[in-house]
Protein backbone atom coordinates (compact mmCIF):
# COMPACT_ATOMS: atom_id res chain seq x y z
CA UNK A 1 0.00 0.00 0.00
CA UNK A 2 1.11 2.94 -0.90
CA UNK A 3 1.41 6.52 1.15
CA UNK A 4 -1.52 8.07 -0.15
CA UNK A 5 -3.70 4.80 0.15
CA UNK A 6 -3.09 4.48 3.28
CA UNK A 7 -3.80 8.12 4.12
CA UNK A 8 -7.09 7.61 2.42
CA UNK A 9 -7.99 4.00 3.88
CA UNK A 10 -11.08 4.47 5.96
CA UNK A 11 -12.03 6.97 3.31
CA UNK A 12 -16.54 6.64 3.34
CA UNK A 13 -17.88 5.84 -0.39
CA UNK A 14 -21.53 5.86 -0.69
CA UNK A 15 -22.55 4.30 -3.49
CA UNK A 16 -25.69 4.50 -4.94
CA UNK A 17 -27.17 1.81 -7.62
CA UNK A 18 -30.99 0.55 -8.10
CA UNK A 19 -29.31 -2.96 -9.75
CA UNK A 20 -28.25 -4.97 -6.60
CA UNK A 21 -25.73 -7.06 -8.21
CA UNK A 22 -23.89 -4.05 -9.29
CA UNK A 23 -23.82 -2.34 -5.97
CA UNK A 24 -22.84 -5.77 -4.26
CA UNK A 25 -20.10 -5.86 -6.28
CA UNK A 26 -18.57 -2.70 -5.74
CA UNK A 27 -19.30 -2.53 -2.46
CA UNK A 28 -17.24 -5.98 -1.78
CA UNK A 29 -14.50 -4.55 -3.88
CA UNK A 30 -14.09 -1.17 -2.21
CA UNK A 31 -14.57 -2.66 1.08
CA UNK A 32 -11.89 -5.03 0.42
CA UNK A 33 -9.63 -2.21 -0.32
CA UNK A 34 -10.46 -0.23 3.28
CA UNK A 35 -13.21 1.81 2.43
CA UNK A 36 -16.09 2.17 4.56
CA UNK A 37 -19.27 1.82 2.28
CA UNK A 38 -22.86 2.83 2.40
CA UNK A 39 -24.89 1.70 -0.38
CA UNK A 40 -28.50 3.14 -1.41
CA UNK A 41 -30.28 1.81 -4.65
CA UNK A 42 -32.49 5.46 -4.72
CA UNK A 43 -32.27 8.98 -4.70
CA UNK A 44 -34.44 9.15 -1.07
CA UNK A 45 -32.44 6.68 0.16
CA UNK A 46 -29.41 8.25 -0.66
CA UNK A 47 -30.02 11.29 0.46
CA UNK A 48 -31.04 10.31 4.06
CA UNK A 49 -27.95 8.39 4.08
CA UNK A 50 -25.89 11.37 3.14
CA UNK A 51 -27.62 13.77 5.61
CA UNK A 52 -26.51 11.14 8.48
CA UNK A 53 -22.99 10.24 8.14
CA UNK A 54 -21.08 12.99 5.53
CA UNK A 55 -19.41 10.48 3.07
CA UNK A 56 -16.09 11.86 1.08
CA UNK A 57 -17.19 9.91 -2.17
CA UNK A 58 -20.39 9.85 -3.76
CA UNK A 59 -20.46 6.82 -6.45
CA UNK A 60 -23.44 7.83 -8.41
CA UNK A 61 -25.68 5.60 -11.26
CA UNK A 62 -26.55 8.51 -13.04
CA UNK A 63 -30.27 6.39 -13.64
CA UNK A 64 -32.26 5.55 -10.63
CA UNK A 65 -36.02 4.57 -10.14
CA UNK A 66 -36.80 7.71 -8.73
CA UNK A 67 -34.36 10.46 -9.98
CA UNK A 68 -32.11 11.40 -12.32
CA UNK A 69 -28.15 10.99 -10.70
CA UNK A 70 -26.66 14.25 -11.77
CA UNK A 71 -29.66 16.40 -9.80
CA UNK A 72 -28.80 14.42 -6.63
CA UNK A 73 -25.21 14.76 -7.38
CA UNK A 74 -25.77 18.16 -7.23
CA UNK A 75 -28.51 17.89 -4.39
CA UNK A 76 -25.40 16.16 -2.02
CA UNK A 77 -22.95 18.71 -3.24
CA UNK A 78 -25.40 21.67 -2.38
CA UNK A 79 -25.64 20.45 1.26
CA UNK A 80 -21.59 19.23 1.65
CA UNK A 81 -19.53 21.28 -1.11
CA UNK A 82 -16.35 18.88 -0.02
CA UNK A 83 -18.03 16.06 -1.51
CA UNK A 84 -16.13 14.27 -4.10
CA UNK A 85 -18.48 13.13 -6.82
CA UNK A 86 -18.11 10.22 -9.71
CA UNK A 87 -21.01 8.97 -11.99
CA UNK A 88 -21.20 5.59 -13.02
CA UNK A 89 -23.61 4.98 -16.33
CA UNK A 90 -23.76 3.02 -19.59
CA UNK A 91 -24.48 6.52 -21.36
CA UNK A 92 -20.61 7.14 -23.25
CA UNK A 93 -22.24 9.91 -25.47
CA UNK A 94 -19.87 13.10 -25.48
CA UNK A 95 -22.46 15.32 -24.72
CA UNK A 96 -22.93 13.31 -21.56
CA UNK A 97 -20.17 13.33 -20.43
CA UNK A 98 -18.84 16.80 -20.73
CA UNK A 99 -22.23 17.61 -18.74
CA UNK A 100 -21.34 15.37 -16.09
CA UNK A 101 -18.05 16.41 -15.31
CA UNK A 102 -19.39 20.23 -15.14
CA UNK A 103 -19.61 19.60 -11.74
CA UNK A 104 -18.43 16.02 -10.89
CA UNK A 105 -15.01 15.19 -10.47
CA UNK A 106 -14.99 11.80 -12.77
CA UNK A 107 -17.18 9.90 -14.51
CA UNK A 108 -17.28 6.04 -15.64
CA UNK A 109 -19.05 3.59 -18.30
CA UNK A 110 -20.31 0.65 -17.92
CA UNK A 111 -19.39 -1.65 -18.43
CA UNK A 112 -16.39 -1.07 -15.92
CA UNK A 113 -13.66 -2.86 -14.73
CA UNK A 114 -13.88 -3.13 -10.81
CA UNK A 115 -9.71 -2.18 -10.18
CA UNK A 116 -10.50 0.62 -12.55
CA UNK A 117 -13.18 2.17 -10.12
CA UNK A 118 -11.06 1.73 -6.77
CA UNK A 119 -8.38 3.46 -8.63
CA UNK A 120 -9.90 6.52 -9.96
CA UNK A 121 -12.00 6.75 -6.43
CA UNK A 122 -8.59 7.07 -4.58
CA UNK A 123 -7.80 8.94 -7.40
CA UNK A 124 -10.50 11.78 -6.79
CA UNK A 125 -10.10 11.30 -2.83
CA UNK A 126 -5.68 12.65 -3.73
CA UNK A 127 -7.23 15.36 -5.58
CA UNK A 128 -10.11 16.66 -3.11
CA UNK A 129 -8.50 15.38 0.40
CA UNK A 130 -5.23 16.58 1.24
CA UNK A 131 -3.01 13.28 2.23
CA UNK A 132 -1.85 14.66 5.90
CA UNK A 133 -4.87 16.18 6.73
CA UNK A 134 -7.12 13.05 8.79
CA UNK A 135 -10.85 13.93 8.50
CA UNK A 136 -12.91 15.65 10.74
CA UNK A 137 -16.04 13.13 10.71
CA UNK A 138 -19.14 14.61 12.03
CA UNK A 139 -21.17 12.44 14.90
CA UNK A 140 -23.46 9.74 13.33
CA UNK A 141 -26.93 10.45 15.46
CA UNK A 142 -29.96 8.18 15.73
CA UNK A 143 -32.39 9.40 18.70
CA UNK A 144 -30.41 10.14 21.63
CA UNK A 145 -27.48 7.89 20.84
CA UNK A 146 -24.37 10.00 19.26
CA UNK A 147 -20.99 8.00 17.62
CA UNK A 148 -17.97 9.96 17.38
CA UNK A 149 -16.90 9.15 14.03
CA UNK A 150 -13.10 10.25 14.95
CA UNK A 151 -12.93 9.36 18.50
CA UNK A 152 -14.95 6.28 17.96
CA UNK A 153 -16.45 7.05 21.18
CA UNK A 154 -20.43 6.44 22.05
CA UNK A 155 -22.79 8.56 23.65
CA UNK A 156 -26.35 8.06 25.00
CA UNK A 157 -28.20 10.62 26.64
CA UNK A 158 -25.11 12.44 27.13
CA UNK A 159 -23.63 9.74 29.58
CA UNK A 160 -20.16 7.86 27.52
CA UNK A 161 -21.04 4.32 26.54
CA UNK A 162 -17.91 1.82 27.09
CA UNK A 163 -17.97 -0.16 23.81
CA UNK A 164 -15.09 -2.85 22.47
CA UNK A 165 -14.36 -2.01 18.76
CA UNK A 166 -16.54 -4.82 17.22
CA UNK A 167 -19.48 -3.11 19.83
CA UNK A 168 -18.93 0.03 18.01
CA UNK A 169 -19.03 -1.32 14.90
CA UNK A 170 -21.67 -3.04 15.00
CA UNK A 171 -23.59 -0.31 16.50
CA UNK A 172 -22.69 1.84 13.71
CA UNK A 173 -23.81 -0.55 11.00
CA UNK A 174 -27.15 -0.26 12.50
CA UNK A 175 -26.88 3.72 13.45
CA UNK A 176 -26.20 3.61 9.28
CA UNK A 177 -29.32 2.18 7.94
CA UNK A 178 -31.56 3.42 10.17
CA UNK A 179 -34.76 2.37 10.86
CA UNK A 180 -34.58 -0.47 8.48
CA UNK A 181 -34.16 -4.04 9.88
CA UNK A 182 -30.53 -5.77 8.91
CA UNK A 183 -30.52 -9.53 8.03
CA UNK A 184 -28.12 -11.26 10.19
CA UNK A 185 -26.08 -12.46 7.27
CA UNK A 186 -25.89 -8.77 6.70
CA UNK A 187 -24.11 -8.28 9.72
CA UNK A 188 -22.08 -11.06 9.35
CA UNK A 189 -20.31 -9.73 6.10
CA UNK A 190 -20.29 -6.51 6.75
CA UNK A 191 -19.21 -6.22 10.51
CA UNK A 192 -17.30 -9.35 10.73
CA UNK A 193 -16.65 -10.04 6.76
CA UNK A 194 -18.00 -13.57 7.10
CA UNK A 195 -18.69 -13.97 4.02
CA UNK A 196 -19.65 -18.07 4.49
CA UNK A 197 -20.64 -18.05 8.11
CA UNK A 198 -22.00 -21.58 9.62
CA UNK A 199 -25.64 -21.24 10.25
CA UNK A 200 -25.16 -22.15 13.95
CA UNK A 201 -23.05 -19.31 14.36
CA UNK A 202 -24.53 -17.11 17.39
CA UNK A 203 -21.69 -14.31 17.09
CA UNK A 204 -24.67 -11.65 16.31
CA UNK A 205 -26.98 -12.34 18.55
CA UNK A 206 -24.10 -12.75 22.20
CA UNK A 207 -23.20 -9.17 20.97
CA UNK A 208 -26.54 -7.98 20.38
CA UNK A 209 -27.09 -8.62 23.55
CA UNK A 210 -23.93 -7.12 24.96
CA UNK A 211 -25.09 -3.44 23.28
CA UNK A 212 -28.38 -3.97 24.86
CA UNK A 213 -26.92 -4.04 28.52
CA UNK A 214 -25.23 -1.37 28.05
CA UNK A 215 -27.47 0.59 25.98
CA UNK A 216 -30.86 0.02 27.94
CA UNK A 217 -29.50 1.00 31.39
CA UNK A 218 -29.31 4.62 29.89
CA UNK A 219 -32.90 4.82 28.24
CA UNK A 220 -35.86 3.12 26.36
CA UNK A 221 -34.63 -0.12 24.45
CA UNK A 222 -32.87 0.85 21.51
CA UNK A 223 -32.54 -2.36 19.74
CA UNK A 224 -35.75 -4.67 18.30
CA UNK A 225 -34.97 -7.73 16.90
CA UNK A 226 -37.50 -9.35 13.95
CA UNK A 227 -37.55 -12.80 14.50
CA UNK A 228 -36.16 -15.22 11.69
CA UNK A 229 -34.94 -11.62 9.81
CA UNK A 230 -32.52 -9.61 11.55
CA UNK A 231 -32.49 -6.73 13.76
CA UNK A 232 -32.92 -2.83 13.69
CA UNK A 233 -33.13 0.22 15.96
CA UNK A 234 -36.43 1.27 17.63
Amino acid sequence: MTVNEAAHEGATVLVVEDEESIADVLAIALRYHRFQVMTAGTVREACALAERTRPDVALLDVMLPDGDGRALGRELRARCPDLALVFVTARDAPAEIVGALGFGDDYITKPFNIDEVVARVRAVLRRTRPADVLPQRPPLRYGDLELDETTYSAHRAGRVVELTPTEYALLRFLVRNGGRVVPKEQLLRHVWQYEHAPPESTVVETYISYLRRKLDTLGPPLITTRRGVGYGLA
